[in-house]
């Protein structure tokens, strides 16, 4: 039964209590309250006033099994009434923690085999930061504290996470430079290697880690850490070759590698992670979000097993964790999510038949007078907007071009992200081949009614 809402108290609420995430609250309150989301079934969300739109961001890049999934509500009931709470802290733990690790474990397969739960990713990237770091210490090189990153990547909105993270303004906001982390360039073909040969961009993006490396001492970097495709950076694909690199450099110099897979993870590219669409062998994987498809907050680090015999050889306690860690129900939810993906082949099918359909809808775009690049890799892509075909110029200087083409998407019925100067997205894995025409078609329609403004600004 749907619930009758009364939209015009809530929006006044809204203002009154409510501080929503990533906003400016000042327009918070000049626009009267945010969009209230009230109901979603499939790849689709209603809004508090009936409007329906194609969800072409998967919530925030998570509801990869898509939305009412009664299965996962039902396993969330049954734990509650069982074991609704356990932590994991006292020398105890839980049937469904232990499972899932277990499945994890299964899934990355290799040397990944040893699994750390949190409730969120960027706690999930906290706790690779720590662990790296006591790591090196019971290696007997603390001096080991220097972490590489890329410019314009992101990692989460804790102090470390943010620090980690290469978005600027958020580094100048809140002030939140962290000694010994470094950030490089980003692997961004359409920005930063714009004509450029491909092979030989990715030669030079993978090269700025081992300069950088070779720049502050090796014998003082502790790990390279980035997601697989910059994900909240715009959606930004690394060419062939550069992942495989930095593999080598990392292992070259004896540093770890960080595979952050919260947005990548769990069949976005196509594979359960990342990193295996690229070959490449992590010491720490970081996941969140697909993990539980968002129906319920939980994150995992999984740890390589060198990792872990250095801290089982030592007997020092390693004095980290959450009230969460390992919530039974956050787990049991996850466990289940993980077997609908299985049983219904979601990650093949991104590979081999979605991720496919979407990029060969996307070349309807690519003749738009007002469309650079239109790309993805499976179910995460996107269109970056210029003011003159055949280049990469933008409509401007406000690096805002996106917003008014994403607006015109929502008024459409299609959500999707403005990064910048593009539009993002990254939809449920259970999308059709309708709705991935529907997606591509309204992204079109909105560059068209965008048009006029987009030139203005030229």
């Amino acid at each position: 039964m749907l619930k009758n809402y009364d939209a015009e108290r809530l929006r006044k609420l809204d203002v009154a209590h409510h501080l929503p995430a990533h906003s400016s609250y000042a327009e918070h309150q000049r626009s009267g309250g945010n969009r209230i989301i009230t109901r979603a079934q499939g790849s689709t969300i209603y809004d508090i006033d009936g409007h329906k739109m194609l969800d072409g961001m998967a919530g925030l890049w998570c509801v990869n099994a898509g939305y009412g999934r009664e299965e996962l509500a039902k396993v969330a009931h049954d734990q509650m009434l069982e074991l609704p709470f356990y932590n994991t802290l006292f020398k105890t733990v839980t049937p469904p923690a232990v499972e899932l690790a277990a499945k994890l474990a299964e899934k990355l397969g290799g040397n990944l085999q040893h699994i750390f739960f949190n409730n969120s990713g960027s706690e999930a990237n906290d706790t690779a930061y720590r662990l790296a770091r006591y790591y090196w210490i019971l290696k007997g090189e603390p001096q080991r504290t220097v972490f590489i990153a890329r410019t314009n990547a992101y990692h989460g909105t804790t102090v470390l996470g943010a620090a980690l993270g290469g978005m600027s303004y958020m580094h100048k906001q809140h002030g939140t430079p962290i000694a010994d982390i470094e950030h490089i360039q980003q692997p961004y073909p359409f920005g930063e290697g714009f004509g450029e040969d491909e092979e030989a961009f990715a030669t030079r993006a993978a090269n700025a880690l081992e300069e950088r490396i070779l720049q502050v001492g090796p014998e003082r970097v502790a790990a390279f850490i980035g997601d697989p495709v910059l994900g909240a950076g715009g959606a930004i694909i690394p060419p062939a070759g550069y992942w495989p690199s930095i593999d080598a450099i990392c292992k070259k110099y004896g540093i770890l590698y960080i595979s952050d897979e919260v947005i990548c993870g769990f069949g976005r590219l196509g594979e359960w992670f990342g990193f295996q669409h690229y070959g490449t062998k992590p010491d720490i994987v970081c996941m969140a979000k697909g993990l539980s498809s968002g129906y319920i907050p939980v994150s995992a680090t999984a740890v390589s097993s060198e990792i872990v015999e250095t801290l089982r050889a030592s007997d020092e306690e390693w004095t980290h964790g959450y009230t969460y860690s390992g919530h039974p129900v956050a787990c049991a939810v996850a466990l289940k999510n993980v077997e609908i993906l299985e049983q219904e082949r979601l990650v093949e099918r991104t590979r081999t038949d979605t991720g496919p359909y979407l990029a060969k809808a996307l070349e309807r775009l690519r003749g738009h007078r007002h469309v650079g690049e239109a790309r993805n890799l499976g179910l995460i892509g996107a269109v970056e907007i210029v003011a003159e075909k055949g280049t990469n110029r933008r409509c401007g200087t406000s690096q805002s071009s996106g917003v008014p083409v994403r607006d015109a998407c929502i008024r459409r019925g299609l959500m999707v992200r403005a990064v910048r100067d593009s539009i993002v997205f990254s939809p449920p894995l259970i999308i059709t081949h309708e709705e991935i025409d529907f997606m591509v078609d309204t992204i079109r329609a909105a560059l068209d009614e965008a048009t006029p403004e987009l030139e203005q600004r030229s």
